[in-house]
């Protein structure tokens, strides 16, 4: 399987073997759709988050839950995705919300990666418009349960539990979306859009390696990741693994399914 992390470059050496996709979704209302309207890489689809990559929120559930594999797979049919293809996600955001799609491909054994830098990584004038791509054949396959991590898992495992929100949100000085402020009990905070530089694009491997050291990540540690809604959470293990630290787990329900529940919630350090 190719690296979770390449540069455009890349991309362009093999031409139309790869499908670029603009992941492109914001917290605050924000259409995606209309962003990648209104400028997007040449060639590129655009992936609807809330349409393809999650079913309907739910308390019980969270925001974003896993689709059922067989809307995954209408999803990237519609987009032009197949089964074949070599599929580089980006977005306006360091890969955060892009890595869901990455993600997902790359757990049910496909080759996918992030472009590093994302949208800013493009020099030459961006495409307006829509793409259209022939429909493609992409079979559905299951959500690997050794990729996955449920609330009992989080709260009773032995696993490193990491939060990839910001630290005020993890903290519980500020809740902008779930029902409670602060964090999982015992979790530890590794913000996510920090595992990239101002420009959007990767830490060094080394640099990484030391944010997850600092967290008691390294070689052959049990990893579970969550953030708000089972997105951003995608980031840090697609950056965990680009930096030679395995494979870890997520926790699709995240905060937005945790604060929902009368568990307890931890705040400050």
């Amino acid at each position: 399987m190719i690296d979770p992390v390449v540069d455009l470059q890349w991309v362009r050496e093999r031409g139309d073997r790869v499908v670029l996709a603009d992941v492109r979704w914001y917290l605050d209302g924000r259409s995606g759709r209309a962003a990648f309207v209104g400028g997007h890489l040449p060639g590129a689809v655009f992936v609807d988050l809330d349409r393809w990559l999650a079913r309907p929120a739910s308390p019980a559930e969270g925001r974003h839950p896993l689709p059922d594999p067989e809307v995954f797979a209408e999803g990237m049919a519609v987009a032009g995705i197949g089964d074949e293809d070599i599929v580089v996600g980006y977005d306006d955001a360091g890969g955060v919300v892009a890595a869901r799609l990455v993600w997902m491909l790359r757990a049910t054994g496909h080759d996918a990666a992030l472009l590093d830098g994302g949208l800013s990584a493009y020099e030459g004038p961006l495409v307006s418009g829509t793409t259209a791509r022939t429909r493609a054949v992409f079979t559905p396959r299951p959500w690997p349960g050794d990729r996955l991590a449920d609330l009992e898992a989080v709260v009773d495992g032995d696993a490193v539990v990491l939060d990839a929100r910001e630290r005020a949100r993890f903290l519980g000085d500020l809740e902008p979306v779930d029902p409670r402020a602060g964090h999982i009990p015992g979790a530890r905070n590794l913000p996510c859009r920090e595992n990239v530089d101002d420009s959007g694009r990767f830490l060094p491997v080394p640099e990484l390696r030391k944010r997850f050291a600092s967290v008691g990540v390294g070689d052959g540690s049990s990893v579970v990741s969550y953030c708000g809604s089972g997105v951003t959470a995608c980031h840090n293990l697609l950056a965990m693994e680009h930096a030679g630290l395995g494979v870890g787990r997520l926790y699709p329900g995240s905060w937005s399914q945790y604060s929902a529940t009368d568990r307890p919630a931890a705040t400050g350090n």
